[in-house]
């Protein structure tokens, strides 16, 4: 008897776990998941108190103490139940800093409780739209985030000579996905999305932003981790994409291993991309090396593309591809002119760029350059995910601008990657100099 309790309590414990966290929190979310196990609670008092009589030959009389007894537990059960709050929308949107960063002047428009994470959006008192995960801000329409997002999105599909095919990994507030679909070429774009309430919730709060990408009938929505998708696909692409958490978080830095970058290698058409974003704030200098690094193993001649606010770093675009890069500068001129790429030439100028030079003055160095900066840095491998590790000391941690200025000191001008006529090439090369133009 004691066996079979004992396997009873321990088969219960496994289901209710699993149920539970899996598919009653995803479904009904976590204030009603509460009031279920209240509910579930007061009936195994009941049945704890119910009389029994010894043999069960006859049926048990309820007297005037059962009977007050189940009354109470019905009514507390009823009064706990109707009390249960929900989870306050403002530590999902900021997890640990809830007391420091969610005090007042920001409006939740949607939180949500999901499988894989659960995801929110707010908006602050002026009107700047934000999208929160894993405790905090994501990505935002602040100036520096839309800036990052795009270049992102952009440089995917502008650097490569023909990006007929992208996959994005992680879609987020989908400003990366929407910079990149709205390139003429792009053919097919596939977003895959481990979270099925981001793309179905939170990207459509963001549609002023992403141009509507979720909904272009050229884009598919792939519901599936993005390592995941790649390792079980026989698809190639011309550009691939990454936008995940911070490396801190639990599971991302698995899409800043040495093995994953091989594994989107393997996934590109000749010719094509792949591009990364690396957070430079809530860094130190090992983290910073460690992603730059990693990512230069399986992309020796990369690029570093620096996203920076008031000329100090704040994040940076990886790119990488099998061949060495070129990038013919009169070419991209001449696109950005067409009435094709008018989309693409209006986005870009939103966030700043008004022109290639502009565009192609945020390089801030590439792989050959910087080996002497990244001498002794820390590998990201699948067997010892050090960068999740170390990234854990970097959080709170601002380091951003002295990460940014040591990078651009092993900063050259690439003549054998920008390629162009003289008259193109001096005002970009001016710009890389610091000398004005």
């Amino acid at each position: 008897m004691v066996g079979r309790v004992y396997a009873a309590n321990t088969i219960g414990a496994i289901v209710g776990a699993v149920v539970t966290s899996l598919l009653i929190v995803a479904w009904i979310g976590t204030q009603n998941a509460e009031r279920i196990l209240i509910v579930l609670a007061a009936a195994g008092a009941l049945a704890a108190l119910a009389p029994v009589t010894p043999g069960g030959s006859a049926r048990p009389r309820i007297g005037v103490r059962e009977l007050l007894w189940t009354l109470a537990i019905v009514e507390l059960a009823a009064v706990l139940a109707r009390n249960v709050a929900p989870v306050p929308p403002a530590l999902i949107g900021h997890g640990r800093l809830t007391a420091v960063e969610g005090r007042g002047g920001e409006t939740y428009l949607y939180v949500g409780e999901g499988m894989s994470g659960s995801p929110a959006v707010s908006r602050d008192g002026s009107g700047i739209l934000s999208y929160h995960n894993a405790g905090k801000v994501q990505a935002s329409s602040q100036p520096q985030d839309m800036r990052l997002q795009r270049m992102l999105g952009h440089l995917t599909t502008l650097v490569p000579a023909n990006p007929r095919s992208v996959l994005v990994v992680a879609c987020g507030a989908a400003v990366t996905a929407g910079a990149a679909s709205i390139d003429p070429r792009v053919e097919h774009l596939t977003i895959a999305e481990i979270e099925p309430l981001v793309p179905s919730h939170v990207a459509r709060y963001f549609s002023e932003q992403n141009f509507s990408v979720v909904d272009n009938p050229k884009v598919t929505v792939a519901i599936d981790d993005g390592r995941h998708y790649l390792a079980t696909s026989n698809q190639k692409f011309d550009a691939i994409t990454s936008d995940p958490f911070d490396p801190w978080v639990k599971g991302a830095a698995n899409l800043y291993t040495k093995e994953f970058w091989e594994l989107a290698k393997q996934h590109l058409n000749p010719g094509g991309v792949v591009t990364v974003w690396v957070p430079l704030y809530d860094s130190t200098m090992p983290v910073a090396k460690s992603e730059i690094a990693t990512f230069f193993e399986a992309f020796p001649n990369g690029v570093v593309w620096g996203n920076t606010v008031r000329g100090e770093g704040y994040d940076i675009v990886l790119s990488g591809q099998v061949e060495p890069a070129h990038i013919d500068v009169d070419e991209l001129d001449r696109l950005l002119a067409s009435p094709g790429f008018a989309p693409v030439s209006r986005s870009l100028r939103q966030i700043g760029f008004d022109s290639v030079t502009a565009l192609l003055s945020t390089y801030g160095g590439r792989g050959p350059d910087m080996r002497p900066w990244l001498e002794g840095a820390e590998i990201n491998r699948d067997n010892n995910l050090r960068l999740q590790f170390l990234a854990g000391f970097g959080v709170d941690r601002d380091q951003r601008a002295e990460i940014y200025r040591s990078i651009i000191v092993y900063r050259r001008f690439p003549e054998d990657m920008f390629v162009g006529s003289p008259e193109r090439l001096a005002p970009l090369r001016n710009a890389l100099s610091g000398r004005p133009q």
